[in-house]
């Protein structure tokens, strides 16, 4: 087991295999208008996280799917990932998870029994951590292993947070640092160290179960997780989401140590590139600005952290509340701007 190397499987790992946000774009335009009732609080309409269906003046229900190939070798690990982003969906709404369905596709011929046993193992571990059963799922036969999940979860209706409440002014925070892409394109090159996968693990099995307090504060206006489009691209979609512009200041970003010294040596995901594709024009950089910034700004983050509007005031809480449940430093990297659903970097 320990000779297998689940990334050989991988054309491309994590949430880096996730379909470039302008084919996705034009994929979804083609489909037929569907039913839209009113208790369908979110939809796809804002390319939000989950979706969210009202059952009565005080319960709703979060519901979501993520799964893709692997990011890293180990199953274990690999399991505990794939979850562990999964679930941000959820929190990401404000929801706090009920269960999860288990999606497991694996090449049969290929893989040993124990190795997708340990794959399951590590999700189910997750699910633990959050205080939830995996209460089912489907299984199949595929080319490249493929594990996630279907996450279900609740919030009171008026509690939910999207990525569509920014207000002008808003303060911007993030919860988690960037480079998970770029330390998962060291790896399949050989060249991430012990340390770098340690700070990996522990970034991509971080539940984000901050988002579920963060959602009873009035004045947090907006929120969304930093997953495969990159910081960049899910900014993006919360200043199309609130009709506003954004800024951020790039000195103020947190990011992996490690991952800046890979992509300054030109390590970088080949997502990361498509993604500029699809919005880079949307995105406004400083002339002098390097590449390797906008690298970072692209990378597809797996298991991301929470990106936070919230007003003025609330800086403190918040960062208060995710020191709280998670044990870690959030940043404030910018603002909401009056303006053109455009990002400005300074």
């Amino acid at each position: 087991m320990n000779e297998i190397k689940l990334t050989q499987f991988s054309h491309g790992g994590g949430c880096g295999c996730k379909i470039a946000p302008a084919v996705l774009s034009n994929l979804l335009a083609s489909m037929p208008a569907g039913l839209m009732p009113a208790e369908l609080l979110v939809g796809t309409d804002t390319a939000d996280d989950a979706a969210v269906y009202k059952l009565n003046e005080r319960q709703a229900v979060v519901a979501t799917t993520d799964f893709f190939t692997p990011i890293v070798d180990d199953p274990y690990d690999f399991g505990r990932i794939a979850a562990t982003n999964a679930l941000s969906d959820v929190y990401a709404m404000g929801g706090t998870p009920i269960f999860a369905l288990a999606v497991v596709g694996m090449p049969l011929d290929k893989l040993p029994g124990e190795v997708i046993s340990r794959i399951l193992e590590g999700g189910a571990s997750v699910c633990r951590e959050a205080g939830i059963p995996i209460a089912g799922g489907h299984s199949i036969d595929v080319l490249e292993p493929i594990y996630g999940l279907v996450g279900l979860g609740v919030v009171d209706p008026a509690r939910v947070k999207t990525n569509a409440g920014a207000r002008e002014g808003d303060v911007l925070i993030l919860t988690k640092p960037l480079g998970v892409g770029i330390l998962s394109a060291g790896l399949k090159k050989g060249s991430l160290s012990a340390a770098g996968y340690a700070e990996m693990l522990r970034w991509t099995t971080m539940l984000n179960r901050a988002g579920a307090t963060l959602a009873e504060n009035d004045a947090v206006h907006a929120v969304t997780d930093v997953t495969g489009f990159g910081l960049a691209g899910h900014l993006l979609e919360m200043c199309r989401g609130s009709g506003l512009g954004a800024e951020v200041r790039f000195a103020q970003l947190p990011l992996i140590e490690e991952a800046v010294r890979l992509v300054r040596e030109g390590v970088a995901t080949g997502a990361s590139g498509r993604n500029w594709a699809s919005y880079g024009e949307g995105v406004e950089l400083v002339a002098d600005a390097p590449e390797w910034q906008r690298k970072l700004l692209t990378d597809p983050q797996t298991s991301g952290g929470l990106l936070v509007a919230c007003a003025p005031e609330a800086v403190e809480a918040v960062i208060a509340t995710v020191r709280t449940e998670q044990g870690c430093e959030a940043r404030v990297i910018g603002r909401m701007l009056a303006g053109a659903p455009r990002l400005r970097v300074i």
